[in-house]
């Protein structure tokens, strides 16, 4: 059995404009490090996952970026969706796609745009989550010990063990108020961190049983009709397509530093602070400052006598925020004049 990878690289990352656009969505930035989110991921797989195993689904637009950022894939292993449709119907496609390379290849999921700590910790863990849906014949989510009571995050409440660390799902729950939040840390929840591993076989069986936004449009995929395929099927994340719906779901704990990066406030978590606790990237300085993150992409930012702000310089562009508000920067958008939006657009 081969072991394949399918990397979900789509969405414009619209909670980080001024410096994201439909052409450079965040997975294309070098938000946690030097390189981008996408390159660091594909570098995360190397030793694990060879490049011609690896498929990355993005959109249309993406694909030229993709192939140029990616040189060593191979170039029908980027999968450009002719139109945003969830995580479902892009790990459908995907997983037609390694198995009719190779029927009877295994798959692990996961997002461009996550920061990971431990390299080598987070290879352990996606041998082991394929290993668990390889011997138990399963879907597998790898579950991350909170470190705060996040409402913007999915949990797992756990069942009983199925094998050494390896734990029933008894519950999926997403984005729960803080309260709610607090409460399921306290009784052990995980983190769901979207980290996913199955067989082939198995994640098209589980299509066909319980997906029917999915299954009735999976013979388009199978002879190579991807038009007809995205014309037909519904938008559908594969959190709610299979895994809320499935009774063969497991979870195995990841034992790795791993963060969503989905807002600016996400940098002060994945990124080196100076000693009063701010982000400085870019020709930005502070005097007296404290807790801030400022990326400075066109133009000096200079920071003086403030605290918990988020300021950020672009495309002929400055945006002051707090924190807490940079989460809700779709909404900001909505309501901005097109000439200062132009190119941003809405995350899939």
């Amino acid at each position: 059995m081969s072991r394949w990878v399918a990397v979900l690289a789509g969405g414009s990352g619209t909670r980080f404009w001024p410096l994201s656009s439909s052409t450079t969505p965040k997975q294309l930035l070098p938000l946690a490090g030097e390189e981008s989110l996408l390159s660091m991921t594909i570098s995360r797989l190397e030793g694990l996952i060879p490049p011609a195993r690896t498929l990355v689904v993005t959109s249309r637009e993406l694909a030229g970026a993709v192939q140029q950022m990616l040189p060593e894939l191979p170039r029908d292993n980027v999968l450009a969706e002719p139109r945003a449709a969830s995580t479902g119907p892009a790990l459908a496609w995907a997983t037609v796609v390694a198995a009719q390379r190779d029927p009877d290849a295994s798959l692990l999921s996961l997002h461009a745009d996550w920061y990971v700590g431990d390299a080598e910790a987070f290879q352990q863990t996606a041998a082991r989550a394929l290993d668990v849906a390889e011997t138990h014949d399963a879907l597998v989510t790898v579950g991350i010990t909170p470190t705060r009571p996040d409402p913007g995050y999915g949990y797992i409440e756990t069942g009983e063990p199925v094998d050494d660390d390896a734990l029933s799902v008894q519950r999926f729950r997403e984005k729960p108020d803080r309260a709610t939040a607090e409460r399921l840390i306290a009784d052990g929840a995980l983190w769901n961190s979207g980290l996913f591993a199955w067989t082939a076989a198995r994640f098209l069986e589980e299509t066909h049983a319980i997906a029917p936004e999915i299954a009735p449009h999976l013979s388009d995929l199978e002879r190579g009709a991807v038009e007809s395929f995205y014309e037909r099927v519904t938008a559908i994340p594969v959190d709610i397509s299979h895994f809320e719906r499935s009774s063969r779901v497991i979870v195995v704990p990841g034992r790795f530093p791993w963060d969503d990066i989905g807002t600016w406030a996400a940098l002060a978590r994945v990124r080196s602070r100076d000693g009063q606790g701010n982000v400085l990237v870019g020709p930005a300085v502070q005097r007296d400052a404290s807790n801030c993150v400022a990326w400075a992409e066109d133009g000096s930012i200079v920071l003086y006598g403030v605290e918990d702000l988020v300021v950020v310089r672009a495309h002929g562009v400055t945006l002051v925020t707090s924190p807490a508000a940079a989460a809700r920067l779709k909404e900001l958008l909505a309501s901005l004049p097109d000439e200062l939006t132009r190119g941003s657009t809405e995350d899939v």
